[in-house]
């Protein structure tokens, strides 16, 4: 199935005590990569989120971003957890009983540093349960907007490779079209050549030299192998499974048999065409480094 790597989704909610937005953003990459930046009220449903997003995508470098917003008023939810500072009191004591300059110790400690210490000031418990179970809705809808994104960002390359598929197809078969006339001018020249020496040579041997040549300028084998990868493309874009890296794998494939067939030919108008065809898959190519 084809979808892109590329996308992007907003949203935000009003939850008590402020508004919590989500932003998700996603790139191509060649595994999948994610960054979840989020408020330290929310540091607890880090994991589980990062499990969801794992579960849903499966390549892109993907940031989510939460912004937490609290309202003013929300100041007053705020509470101290009593059983970590009567356990902060208690370190403080053992370690002023240690040391012999106690009041240096006291005055070193302050109401701002106990406050700061972590987890001794924390939301009420409704809130921040409240906070998280908000989260998690916010981010299913938004990694389900993102994926909405890909989805449509991967039809559009899709119908973008199908375009090119379409043209290399009729760029092969204008080089097929030439190949009789192609096969006549090197026979013609050979001919001529043996005229303007004048030697007297064996009709065999002049055929056996002729058929060396075009054995050499011979294309059908790139022409098929060309045609066969269009055909694999189609598959690998109608198919249901991931489809990127088996793409990736073909447009080096494309880009090979190109090469070949431009080595090979002796004549300006293939050769043209074979730069037609180079430039063809060097534009799928493009589109496939975005493809999951």
């Amino acid at each position: 199935m084809i979808v892109s790597m590329t996308g992007f989704a907003r949203g935000e909610v009003t939850v008590p005590g402020g508004t919590l937005i989500c932003e998700l953003r996603s790139v191509n990459h060649r595994f999948l990569e994610a960054a979840l930046r989020l408020p330290e009220e929310l540091r607890s449903v880090e994991g589980e989120l990062r499990a969801q997003l794992q579960k849903e995508l499966r390549r892109g470098k993907v940031d989510a971003v939460f912004t937490y917003r609290p309202t003013p008023q929300s100041a007053s939810r705020l509470e101290l957890d009593h059983t970590l500072l009567e356990k902060l009191k208690g370190l403080l004591g053992e370690l002023a009983a240690s040391s012999r300059d106690t009041a240096a110790i006291a005055a070193q400690v302050n109401l701002v540093d106990l406050l700061r210490y972590p987890g001794v000031l924390r939301e009420t418990a409704d809130e921040s349960g409240t906070l998280a179970q908000a989260a998690r809705t916010l981010f299913a809808s938004g990694l389900s907007e993102l994926k909405t994104m890909r989805a449509s960002e991967g039809a559009r390359l899709k119908a973008l490779i199908e375009q090119r598929c379409v043209q290399l197809e009729s760029l092969i078969d204008e080089v097929r079209a030439r190949l009789p006339e192609i096969r006549a001018a090197i026979r013609n020249r050979f001919a001529e050549r043996l005229a303007e020496l004048g030697i007297a040579v064996d009709a065999e041997r002049i055929a056996q030299e002729v058929a060396l040549q075009l054995q050499r300028m011979d294309v059908d084998e790139e022409l098929d192998r060309l045609t066969g990868h269009i055909a694999e493309t189609r598959k690998v874009v109608g198919s249901p499974e991931a489809a990127g890296r088996r793409l990736d794998f073909l447009m080096q494939e494309f880009n090979r048999e190109a090469n070949t067939l431009s080595s090979k030919s002796q004549d300006l108008a293939t050769t043209r065409i074979a730069v037609d065809m180079k430039v063809l898959i060097e534009q799928m190519r493009e589109q496939v480094q975005n493809i999951e």
